[in-house]
């Protein structure tokens, strides 16, 4: 199904007409490495035409993020904002930034990963700049128009906006990643007054772990209500260090509390596009394919042979995973 729509702003846009496209990109960092996923923003940025910038901010480490961001091809000069008001790039203080660099430099585009990071900023920069924001596109056909998913990924919706300025977020699996090394932007410090009283950054408590992070993970495994309870999830965790893949899990895991929210896949949680993707004990719900059915190979292993899961699947084994998972195990310690 593809449905075609219009975004009508109330704003008046014909002083605009005659610009021409230049794009900000928001980079996703934590304050030592930029985010993968911004090398495929980068890419969906650079089919719109014309510069492209690169906006880093944060409170420390700016400058070794905004050094490798100058280095992807494509980006024409980076932007750098570093401010101990910026603490956990929290969404006020990020956009009072980005408001402030959007007035000098009057940007066609304004570009975010769609992960949690960009959801939280480019919502409120549209409000702020009364446009209606895109988002989580997974085309670009011009300047003014774009390609998404409604209800669940089931239809395809094209959009063409006439605001003076997008606001868009990109899903990353829709597009390829940006080389990381290449380029060689300029490095440009922006001074803005950042004044926030409305929040304060107080701490994040991230999981830690040896696996590789799910959203850029070349094989994931994810569990689902078929493991019963948490416990069986180390089944997974053990096939999953064999193979050197991350694990998610199903928004039914995670309900039942077998797993924390971080692993959750799907329309709810994360978009994913593994080149190997094993669901075991996943029916196939429609939210939970909405998130990973862009995977280049997909394995299903459900003792249901009806699940849905199989009718998107490359290879389906029905069997019941409490003996299939660990015969996969044993298997590749004979190796």
């Amino acid at each position: 199904l593809d449905v075609q729509a219009k975004n009508i702003s109330s704003g008046i846009n014909a002083e605009y007409g005659g610009r021409c496209a230049s794009t900000l990109v928001l980079v996703e960092h934590n304050g030592a490495a930029v985010n993968p996923a911004t090398l495929h923003t980068i890419t969906a940025a650079n089919k719109l035409g014309g510069p492209v910038h690169a906006l880093v901010v944060g409170d420390s480490g700016c400058q070794e993020v905004a050094a490798a961001a100058s280095q992807i091809p494509g980006v024409e000069k980076v932007l750098v904002s570093e401010s101990s008001a910026l603490k956990g790039q929290i969404s006020e203080a990020v956009s009072a930034v980005i408001l402030d660099v959007q007035a000098k430099n009057n940007y066609s585009h304004i570009l975010a990963n769609g992960t949690v990071f960009g959801k939280n900023i480019l919502p409120r920069i549209g409000a702020k700049l009364d446009v209606a924001p895109i988002s989580d596109i997974i085309g670009v056909q011009s300047e003014d128009t774009f390609v998404r998913t409604i209800y669940a990924g089931n239809a395809i919706q094209t959009i063409q906006s006439i605001d003076p300025v997008k606001i868009v977020t990109v899903r990353s699996t829709a597009f390829e990643a940006a080389p990381s090394e290449g380029g060689s932007a300029a490095t440009e410090t922006v001074e803005v007054d950042v004044s926030n009283d409305k929040s304060e950054f107080i701490e994040a408590k991230i999981s830690k772990s040896d696996r590789p992070e799910l959203a850029s993970a070349n094989i994931v495994i994810s569990g689902g209500r078929g493991l019963k309870n948490g416990e069986n999830f180390e089944m997974l965790y053990t096939l999953a260090d064999k193979m050197g893949a991350a694990v998610g899990a199903s928004r039914a895991a995670v309900d039942a509390g077998y797993v924390p929210s971080d692993l959750q896949v799907g329309q709810t949680g994360k978009m994913i596009a593994p080149d190997l993707y094993i669901a075991v004990g996943i029916s196939g719900a429609i939210q939970h394919l909405a998130g990973m059915k862009d995977s280049k190979t997909i394995v299903a292993i459900n003792k249901d042979g009806e699940a849905p899961i199989f009718q998107v699947s490359d290879y389906g084994l029905v069997d019941d995973l409490f003996k299939a998972v660990p015969e996969m195990i044993e298997g590749i310690e004979q190796q």
